[in-house]
């Protein structure tokens, strides 16, 4: 059955042919609101999912430049390739910005990421397929690790995990039977909460980094294989340039050195802690190369994204 709606994309570029990134493309769909905004990625590539058929305008803005218009009709189904959108040099200093202030372009994209559930039920909050999203707030950053930590499946996955430490005896300080399994299950959630918050909030707040997953989705298999594995000890720092992950590996170690006040004697001490970093960066570099390969095929309806092609 064909679809109702189609794909919009294209590619930024200035005059002499070099591609054009952090340019605001904005969408209008004939007479349909709300339009929708993104900007061009590092390659000046931007793309729209999920676009009724019918009449639609892209419109390009970029300081310094002047605003470019593209006016065409998508047909149900098609993915509409616009030809390239080439951006002259703006003969006056004057500049109109359109679209959502940084700190709005930033919630309704968080909106979206929390949309992101694998197979349509695990949440997968901290990956963005904008790689040029719009950096988020201190105030947005503790949101998301608040609801990343309380979403109902989070539980539910921490109750399975306690569940198989206690079938092959993890942890044998904690005893059997109920107790042993709260215990457990106390542990496991403790460990997420100050994963996710010393990780993903506080340390990313006060240093400034973005503790999300920027999808990369194209180029050769090779260059996103050593993107995804870099991506376990680098980020994108507020001010969007690439930097060591600070937050992420020291807020591993925080979390590792908090745990140390719960776990059985047996399972404590700083050697534990700093060996379990080394796993826990080489277990990041596989989810990411999961997360760039597999999952995008496991997630529905994900914002201004599309799969590339074989």
């Amino acid at each position: 059955m064909q679809r109702s709606s189609g794909d919009v994309t294209g590619t930024v570029v200035d005059q002499t042919g070099a591609v054009v990134a952090g340019a605001r493309v904005t969408l209008t769909n004939g007479d349909q609101p709300p339009t929708r905004d993104v900007l061009s990625g590092e390659n000046g590539q931007f793309s729209f999912a999920n676009i009724a058929s019918g009449p639609f305008k892209v419109t390009v803005t970029m300081a310094g430049f002047a605003t470019q218009t593209y006016s065409a009709i998508l047909r149900p189904g098609e993915f509409y390739i616009v030809p390239q959108i080439a951006l002259a040099v703006a003969t006056e200093v004057t500049e109109v910005r359109v679209g959502l202030p940084p700190v709005e372009l930033a919630e309704e994209q968080i909106k979206e990421q929390e949309k992101q559930r694998v197979l349509g039920v695990f949440p997968n909050f901290y990956v963005s397929y904008v790689r040029d999203a719009v950096p988020l707030t201190p105030k947005q950053k503790y949101e998301l690790a608040w609801k990343s930590t309380v979403d109902p499946v989070t539980f539910a996955v921490t109750g399975a995990i306690a569940g198989i430490e206690q079938a092959q005896n993890q942890f044998s300080g904690y005893g059997q039977g109920a107790q042993g399994y709260g215990k457990r299950y106390g542990a496991a959630y403790a460990d997420t909460v100050t994963g996710t918050f010393l990780g993903g909030a506080v340390l990313p707040a006060l240093l400034k980094q973005d503790p999300r997953y920027f999808y990369k989705g194209t180029g050769s298999t090779r260059s996103r294989i050593l993107y995804a594995i870099a991506n376990s000890v680098i980020c994108k720092g507020d001010n969007g340039h690439w930097q060591l992950n600070y937050s992420g590996i020291l807020g591993d170690l925080a979390s590792g050195g908090i745990s140390n006040l719960y776990y059985p004697a047996q399972d404590r001490g700083a050697g534990l802690v700093f060996e379990n970093e080394g796993i826990g960066i080489g277990a990041t570099a596989a989810a990411n190369l999961i997360q760039e390969f597999i999952i995008p095929k496991l997630t529905p309806n994900l914002p201004n994204h599309q799969t590339p092609k074989p």
